[in-house]
């Protein structure tokens, strides 16, 4: 599929989906929200075809995304309120179906990750950062909201955090960003590449519907008392155990050799 915003590149089974808005520092309007949500929804087809096992996504140029676009905003000040709610349920289902993604999706990020630009590292699995990235929930300076990207957000830094950062409207570094769970790599710029090339060789190591079901099993036992998630765990070994690709796990491991998988 072809992209006006996008630039997509294929090595073997990962992905690699950039922000192609360097002028605006990939800034977000309503068509790379819509072009982002169409490539989730054939990346997460191609997966189940197993042609897919991670995706990178990354911005181009100085800033990985810096929020909503200045001119989307200004058309939406003339929104009347059922069009404002069918522009922002849009983003929302965009960075759902990032969130839901099959597969594990890593964050490339320098620069800065503002407003909805933070919330893209958010819906990441993964994020690795340069160190010199600067985040924020800025939506308040604008007296707007980070209402969209909140759920994803509450997920990774949780509440405490939400109140200052939310509240305040305030930038924070890419350390800070670590601290709160945000962020699990920083790095020198130079780095950053070889960090992400890192993660992608663990992922491609370990079998790729185990990745899924893990994937899944976080968000299905989150929140959740232990008691509530006993049959759901116990169901969720058993089930993988006698799967076909379980067997080849546990067999390839009993006989010291790479599972079927292994690059």
């Amino acid at each position: 599929m072809a992209y006006r915003f996008l630039i997509t590149r294929r090595d073997g089974a990962v992905e690699y989906v950039t922000l192609n808005r360097p002028d605006v520092r990939n800034a977000l309007n309503e068509d790379v929200i819509a072009e982002l949500a169409a490539w989730a929804a054939a990346v997460t087809e191609q997966a189940r075809r197993g042609e897919v096992r991670a995706a990178v996504l990354a911005g181009a140029g100085a800033a990985f995304c810096a929020g909503a676009d200045v001119a989307w905003m200004a058309k939406t000040v003339n929104f009347t309120r059922e069009e404002n709610l069918s522009d922002a349920t849009a983003a929302a289902r965009m960075f759902g179906a990032l969130n839901a993604l099959p597969f594990p999706l890593i964050g490339r990020v320098q620069g800065g990750a503002i407003g909805g630009g933070a919330g893209l590292a958010a819906v990441c699995d993964i994020v690795v950062a340069d160190d010199r990235a600067v985040f924020g929930f800025t939506e308040v300076k604008l007296g707007i909201l980070p209402a969209m990207i909140s759920p994803f957000v509450l997920a990774k830094i949780g509440r405490s955090a939400a109140r200052e950062l939310f509240l305040t409207g305030m930038r924070f570094s890419a350390v800070r960003a670590r601290e709160l769970g945000l962020v699990h790599a920083v790095v020198p710029e130079q780095d950053v590449d070889t960090t992400v090339a890192r993660y992608v060789a663990e992922i491609l190591s370990a079998g790729p519907e185990a990745i899924a079901a893990a994937k899944a099993l976080v968000t299905e036992v989150w929140g959740r008392s232990v008691d509530e998630a006993r049959v759901t765990t116990a169901n969720a070994i058993a089930t993988r155990r006698v799967s076909a690709e379980g067997q080849e796990g546990l067999r390839a491991f009993l006989q010291k050799r790479k599972a079927s998988w292994s690059p």
